[in-house]
């Protein structure tokens, strides 16, 4: 019996009608004289019409009492409502048409029919919506997220960590954990979630061990169990680390399907992976196999205008065919390359899982305007790569259900839904609820990302064929500045993203070196500079960035501004170093400055609409104040950081509702109005004015970041990674 609330009354009723219909059953019914009484009061009665009512009511009163009992069985439910139906029809031909009973007699039947007819009518809404409050909605992990009508979030924020978000059907987060992987899992040896070659024979190569991941899903789930009732998980989604690619071994789909329940995943995949090693987006060993891809297709922008970027060095693609090339003999034992996200949902479903079309974009394999694989690109990076690689699905779809593992070891239930999984980037998209064209979301995590929100390519080859690769620009020249993607929650539209290697951990290494190791002092040396930092330029690259695609190296200038505003007689000088004030200033204002240019080059409105921030420096008040006057619009954040972890939760639940209605439907219908009182919404963090001083340094930012670009191609031509 459901519990709480008007349910309950619902089983007494029926308990009490149930009860008078066998007293009337036992007492009467076979009585012909006493079913005359009662109910037939004006015509001849037999004993085999006595009988035959009598076995009837016995039917009814018995579905009363399964039902009352059963509230939420809805076959049960329906019978025993379709019985008072019927019943009052009986009675109502018996009465209208027949003549055969009286008034007093109708009433009687008539009033227990009627009520229990509109109790139940009422109830059976009432179940819907209780059935529907007790869904969860989840996602989430470093490939995970998970979700179901109560929503469950996994999500690895990058490398770090597998975070879990639980939402229930209003949207709210009702529930969080998290898995450390450097610390609550050290026998993995991982530093930052990733491993380095120790000898320095190729420094360039940064990987992560699958298993811990595998590992860390299991841990989480088992520290949410005391505060999560897994089977009222409708749909599971995730949210993982994109361009990781994991080789699964010949055989491993059987491993995969007949997990054991009382041991753990780790153990049971050591010998399904073909390497226990996978390339994460932190790999930068594969220029050369970039350049090869790129050669083979054209050129850096032919590509771009096939997938949606030019090679990185981070995307899948590079990655295989330097696995092809280096490690002939585990690419040839490989029976399935799966990325992050489709890993994760393997587990899950305890078989290979398709790569979503979102999270697939970023493999420069996939056609960007049809989303399937281009065999002239598989056929450039490595041989029988298509099979390996298999099919792709939308990011809507249903993968399967969770495995037997799942619902055995932490009482999942069976039915609950696997919808696809998806990458970090896309499913922060959604969950920054980017809507409106103009809309820009800035992600300051371990790497820093921008998105761009308001293309609808319905004539993508069209938008290529004017030498613009990334948005709608009136721009002379191409631009290989970022990476589309298709929405993950519209089939229709698509995402720009731009990615930013060097992210937090580069910011931190900056407040180690002159905030002595303190963010307080970092805030306040951010805090006592001025605005423009006297025309100093900072360039910080700890780790080989993607965009500007530039070496390890730290670079800075002071630049001289003329009276005359013009930018052709602003002149930089490169120094060594700055004071620590301006240190932090510089690393601030430059990354938000080569955001602004870049995006700007990819079509992003001039300011923007709004910009909302995310991730671990968006809870710096001083930093998004700066980026307000910088873009020159008002900045927002979400009401919890991990958006990619709530957006895949969002996801979650808009799979189920799609799989429901058994087509795609837009967003909206889940959100409809309810964001704002969710765990989505988003709130006024640092406005931009629209005061005389507040336009004029707006003006001065817009002119230092054209002379930043302008500086950063030099630097380009000067040490650049690509031709």
């Amino acid at each position: 019996m459901a519990g709480g609330g008007r349910m309950p009354l619902l089983g007494w009723w029926l308990m009490l009608v149930g009860s008078l219909r066998l007293a009337s059953v036992w007492f009467g019914f076979f009585n012909i004289w006493a079913l005359r009484l009662a109910v037939f009061s004006q015509t001849d009665m037999t004993e085999i019409h006595g009988r035959t009512f009598g076995v009837w009511t016995l039917l009814t009163c018995t579905l009363c009492f399964l039902c009352a009992f059963n509230l939420e069985n809805k076959p049960l439910y329906l019978a025993t409502f379709l019985s008072f139906i019927y019943a009052l029809g009986h009675f109502l031909t018996e009465y209208l048409i027949y003549h055969t009973m009286a008034v007093a007699n109708m009433s009687t039947v008539g009033f227990f029919a009627v009520l229990s007819c509109n109790t139940q009518m009422t109830c059976l809404k009432l179940i819907g919506l209780h059935k529907e409050g007790h869904r969860l909605y989840g996602c989430c992990f470093n490939g995970i997220h998970m979700g179901n009508l109560v929503v469950l979030n996994l999500l690895s924020s990058h490398e770090w960590s597998l975070k879990a978000t639980v939402l229930d059907a209003g949207l709210t987060a009702v529930a969080h954990g998290a898995v450390h992987f450097d610390s609550d899992l050290p026998h993995y040896a991982t530093h930052g979630g990733v491993l380095r070659d120790p000898s320095g024979g190729d420094p360039g190569r940064v990987v992560s061990p699958p298993l811990m991941w595998a590992e860390a899903l299991d841990l989480l789930l088992a520290r949410l169990a005391p505060r999560v009732d897994y089977a009222r998980v409708a749909a599971v989604s995730g949210s993982a680390q994109q361009h990781g690619s994991v080789y699964w071994k010949r055989g491993a789909a059987a491993a995969l399907a007949s997990l054991d329940p009382a041991r753990g995943l780790a153990p049971q995949l050591a010998a399904a992976l073909a390497t226990t090693k996978s390339p994460v987006w932190m790999d930068s060993s594969t220029a050369v196999q970039c350049r090869e891809v790129e050669a083979a297709l054209g050129g850096a922008l032919e590509l771009a205008r096939m997938t949606g970027c030019r090679a990185h060095e981070r995307c899948t693609g590079p990655q295989i065919r330097r696995m092809y090339q280096a490690r002939r003999r585990v690419y040839d034992d490989t029976e399935r390359i799966s990325l992050v996200s489709s890993f994760m949902a393997s587990l899950l479903v305890g078989g290979y899982v398709c790569i979503d079309e979102t999270d697939g974009a970023g493999m420069n394999l996939m056609d960007i305007a049809t989303r399937e694989l281009r065999r002239d690109a598989l056929e450039a990076t490595a041989p029988d790569l298509e099979d390996k690689i298999g099919k792709l699905a939308p990011a809507h779809a249903v993968a399967g259900t969770l495995s037997p593992y799942f619902v055995q070891r932490f009482q999942f239930s069976s039915n609950c839904l696997v919808v696809q999984w998806s990458g970090d980037n896309p499913n922060s998209l959604v969950g920054l609820t980017l809507s409106d064209p103009g809309d820009l979301a800035i992600s300051l995590g371990t790497s820093d990302t921008v998105i761009i929100y308001h293309l609808v390519l319905q004539n993508l080859l069209h938008l290529f064929s004017r030498a613009m690769v990334f948005g709608i620009t009136d721009l002379p020249e191409p631009s290989l500045d970022g990476n589309i993607l298709p929405n993950p929650l519209d089939p229709k539209t698509y995402m720009v993203m731009l990615c930013y290697k060097n992210g937090s951990l580069t910011r931190e290494d900056v407040r180690d070196r002159y905030a002595e190791g303190s963010w307080d002092v970092f805030n306040k040396h951010l805090e006592n500079t001025a605005p423009l930092n006297g025309g100093k330029l900072g360039y910080y690259y700890k780790e080989p960035e993607i965009l500007p695609p530039l070496p390890v190296g730290f670079h800075r200038y002071v630049v001289s501004s003329s009276a005359s505003g013009s930018l052709d007689e602003m002149v930089e000088h490169q120094i060594n170093q700055f004071d620590p004030p301006s240190e932090v200033r510089a690393i601030i204002e430059g990354q938000f400055l080569s955001m602004r240019g870049h995006a700007e080059r990819c079509g992003l409105p001039v300011p923007p609409k709004r910009i909302i921030a995310t991730g671990g420096a968006s809870s710096n008040q001083i930093i998004l104040k700066t980026m307000a006057s910088i873009f020159g619009c008002s900045v927002y954040t979400v009401q919890r950081p991990d958006s990619a972890s709530l957006g895949a939760a969002l996801r979650a639940a808009h799979g189920w509702i799609c799989n429901q209605k058994g087509k795609f439907v837009p967003v909206s219908c889940l959100q409809s109005d309810r964001l704002n009182r969710t765990s989505l919404s988003i709130k006024l963090a640092a406005p931009f004015g629209d005061s005389e001083e507040d336009i004029d340094l707006l003006n001065n930012y817009t002119l230092l970041m054209k002379k930043r670009l302008e500086i950063e191609q030099k630097l380009v031509e000067k040490f650049g990674q690509h031709s």
